[in-house]
């Protein structure tokens, strides 16, 4: 006890030759009271806390492998070595430790702790050299058919985490192969190289393993592992703007699983952006009802996931999402009690700003667009970005309701402060497009392209600019040309490039490029162009249901809208 108490008082003097010291006195008592007391780690515990607290990676290593030389099978001591091996940056030198701490863990908790590990070696600089020690360090765990999945899905994220796609690829094909059953690690691997893949060959060939794993657990049980990997391919479905086969998977999982509350919810999301109004609000009412019966953790796919804080406030969050939605819907067919009602349910702090922005809507649409302005500014800053965003919601209120001018001259004002600032100069730009002040607008968006020439949104909307006033059409059809080159998928730039051939007279292929804007994303400005591209082309029966399906997104559009009264077309 006085050895003890000796170490603690030596340590906590303040210097860093007393905390040395003090570590010290512990680790040598820790090494002589080994199998006399009831916690023998515990000292040696003690003694490599205290050479990490005084960052001495020396003597945190010293201590540390005399833990585990004093108990080779410990859990704790392989861990606290592999991780400050990987602090130092001594990679190659984890590999020993890691295979201690798998052989020394329970049977149950190895295929976690596997999985677990790119996480542990997330911040090294050599990446190739952290998935071939790793590769190494689980040989055993690699031959066995209840561990290749995430042995092999590990090393294969470590691979991607060094930038070696084919790799990667490589590792969760040998997954899915060596596993014993369906192993969701090497699906999980593959949903991240179909989302971020730099080759359509990846993509593809993920798609493909992820597809199979699907298909092999279509006849089994029900399993939380299953359905986070169809949600996640149904996530990677629609970003790839293949909202068709989205739908088809999240219809398939709510029904094979209905009381799994993550598929209701991105289900009615989908649904919305659809343009699909009644079946998104069944899905998201489905959605509350389900996430508040079910019980927390029970999407995790790791057994050992435990319920915290931090998972209660991810499915607040969550479920104020959908309340959110449904005020949306509420609010587009009209119902301003309902959208109240669903806003005032909504608790999260981090939504503060997003209800008064939904509530200024409301008021705003009711002719009381200053009581909107007012809740919107009286929203506490959380954080420092809070009041860039409140302007911006500000003045995306004002330029929808009619008053784009003053929205023009509120980030107008603002560019004064914050001359660089790529999302406000794209904002003023469009707003004073809006408001009229076209030379304006062609100057802004020139200046944020010169900012960021990486900016498809920029190119877009100054050809669009050109194209929609019919000037300049072979430099507008550049300009688009560019930011479909910048974001292939991005149905809103194709939406473009059939409006800047319709101008030029190509009515084929804007039709053809319309069309398939719509068919990817519904949008009520899509559709007042594909209207009347088929209202031009003599189809006019064609063109009213396009228009239709338009005013059923949003009857207040104001291309859609002008458009309509610009042809003198009345829909019944």
């Amino acid at each position: 006890m006085y050895q003890l108490l000796l170490s603690e008082f030596t340590f906590r003097q303040g210097t860093p030759e007393s905390a040395r010291e003090g570590e010290q006195i512990m680790l040598e008592t820790a090494r002589r009271m080994t199998g006399k007391t009831p916690d023998d780690e515990a000292l040696f515990k003690r003694a490599t806390q205290m050479a990490v607290q005084a960052h001495s990676a020396t003597d945190a290593l010293e201590a540390v492998r005399a833990w585990r030389t004093a108990f080779p099978r410990s859990v704790q001591a392989n861990r606290y070595e592999l991780e400050i091996l990987i602090g130092l940056g001594q990679i190659k030198e984890t590999a020993d430790p890691l295979r201690h701490t798998l052989e020394a863990l329970p049977t149950a908790d190895r295929e976690e702790f596997i999985a677990a590990l790119p996480l542990f070696y997330e911040r090294v600089t050599n990446a190739n050299l952290a998935a071939q020690t790793v590769e190494r360090a689980l040989g055993d765990a690699l031959k066995s058919p209840n561990l290749a999945g995430a042995a092999w899905s590990s090393i294969g994220r470590l691979r991607l985490q060094a930038g070696d796609e084919n790799g990667a690829l490589n590792a969760a094909t040998l997954g899915s192969e060596h596993a014993n059953s369906p192993s969701p690690w090497p699906a999980l691997l593959a949903l991240q190289l179909m989302a971020n893949g730099h080759t359509p060959e990846i993509k593809t060939a993920a798609e493909t393993l992820i597809k199979n794993y699907l298909q092999a657990t279509a006849n089994t049980k029900p399993n939380q592992a299953a359905a986070n990997v169809q949600l996640g391919y149904a996530r990677a479905l629609a970003n790839a703007d293949r909202e068709p086969d989205a739908l088809a998977q999240l219809e398939q999982l709510t029904t094979s699983q209905p009381d799994f509350s993550p598929g209701w919810l991105v289900l009615g999301s989908l649904y919305m952006s659809e343009g699909q109004p009644s079946q998104a609000q069944t899905a998201l009412e489905r959605y509350l009802t389900v996430a508040a019966a079910e019980p927390l953790g029970k999407q995790a796919i790791a057994p050992a996931s435990q319920v915290n804080a931090s998972a209660i406030q991810q499915r607040r969050a969550d479920m104020d999402t959908a309340r959110l939605l449904l005020a949306q819907l509420a609010q587009k067919r009209g119902d301003i009690q309902a959208a109240n009602q669903w806003l005032s349910a909504v608790q999260s702090p981090g939504q503060m700003l997003a209800v008064a922005v939904q509530r200024a809507s409301l008021l705003a649409d009711q002719g009381r667009i200053e009581e909107g302005r007012a809740l919107i500014r009286a929203v506490p800053n959380r954080s420092p970005d809070d009041a860039m965003l409140k302007l911006r919601a500000e003045a995306h209120l004002l330029s929808d309701h009619q008053r784009a001018a003053d929205a023009y001259k509120l980030l107008s004002d603002a560019l004064t402060d914050n001359p660089n600032d790529n999302d406000l100069i794209y904002d003023a730009a469009l707003a004073a497009g809006k408001a009229g002040h076209l030379d304006d607008e062609e100057r802004l968006l020139n200046r944020l392209i010169k900012l960021d020439p990486s900016s498809a949104a920029a190119y877009n909307a100054l050809g669009y600019d050109l194209a929609d006033r019919g000037l300049r059409l072979q430099e507008a059809k550049q300009l688009i040309e560019k930011a479909a080159a910048l974001a292939p998928d991005d149905a809103l730039i194709r939406d473009s490039l059939g409006w800047v051939q319709y101008r030029l007279g190509n009515l084929q292929e804007a039709r053809r490029l319309l069309e398939d804007a719509f068919q990817h994303q519904p949008d009520p400005e899509i559709a007042a162009h594909l209207g009347e591209v088929l209202w031009t082309q003599g189809e006019h029966d064609a063109a009213r249901e396009v228009w239709r399906k338009g005013l059923a997104l949003d009857a207040k559009n104001e291309t859609l809208q002008k458009t309509l009264t610009r042809l003198k077309v009345t829909l019944p």
